[in-house]
């Protein structure tokens, strides 16, 4: 895994704690089975030494990984910017992580983080994520560890957007959904006030 990508890391950390039941409270858990977790890792294109040659996640793996989701939900959530280093620095030595000066398949060389043959699928992704988020720490600060700015949902985010303004969880849901809240508050709100009912009806 690439040693400078943290936005790579940090987006999974971002997708891992957003699986939960906490936040998805309408549908439940997003990660029920061993073969949800294998589509989560295709769908972030994860490729583990955990799972060689296509190998599917095991429940031991998925239990693991649950585990995993609860302690990168409360390093985001900690207000302590050292209980942030040191939690992902424990999570990013969990697969024996080792820095390595290796090439990429283009010849040129770039850093790498090689992981422990013997690594779980748990240790590897806290690797990806722990590095995500030193990553994020060190280059744009603590403060792009935020909660998702909709009353409604428990989701929480690392921002490694440019201009650092994002404010939900899930942009294209969170803020599609606060949207059509507060349009439903102006219109009901509209419907109560004196005279709407004169005739010219309500917008």
């Amino acid at each position: 895994m690439l040693f400078s990508n943290y936005s790579f890391g940090a987006g999974l950390a971002t997708d891992l704690v957003n699986t939960s039941a906490i936040v998805w409270t309408s549908t439940g858990e997003v990660l029920t089975d061993p073969a949800a977790l294998a589509r989560f890792l295709d769908e972030h294109e994860a490729r583990l030494d955990a799972l060689p040659g296509g190998a599917l996640p095991t429940g031991t793996d998925l239990a693991q990984v649950h585990a995993l989701r609860q302690e990168t939900r409360a390093l985001l959530a900690a207000e302590d910017e050292d209980e942030v280093a040191r939690g992902a620095n424990e999570l990013a030595a969990r697969a024996s992580a080792a820095l390595a000066l290796l090439r990429n398949p283009a010849g040129e060389w770039e850093w790498q983080v090689t992981t422990d043959p013997s690594a779980s699928v748990a240790d590897e992704l806290g690797a990806l994520v722990g590095i995500g988020l030193l990553g994020v720490l060190h280059t744009l600060s603590h403060a792009r560890f935020r909660r998702c700015a909709s009353p409604v949902c428990a989701g929480m985010f690392v921002d490694t957007s440019k201009a650092g303004r994002r404010r939900y969880c899930m942009p294209g849901l969170c803020g599609n959904r606060l949207n059509v809240a507060n349009y439903r508050a102006r219109h009901q709100g509209g419907e109560a006030r004196p005279g709407n009912g004169s005739g010219t009806g309500a917008r």
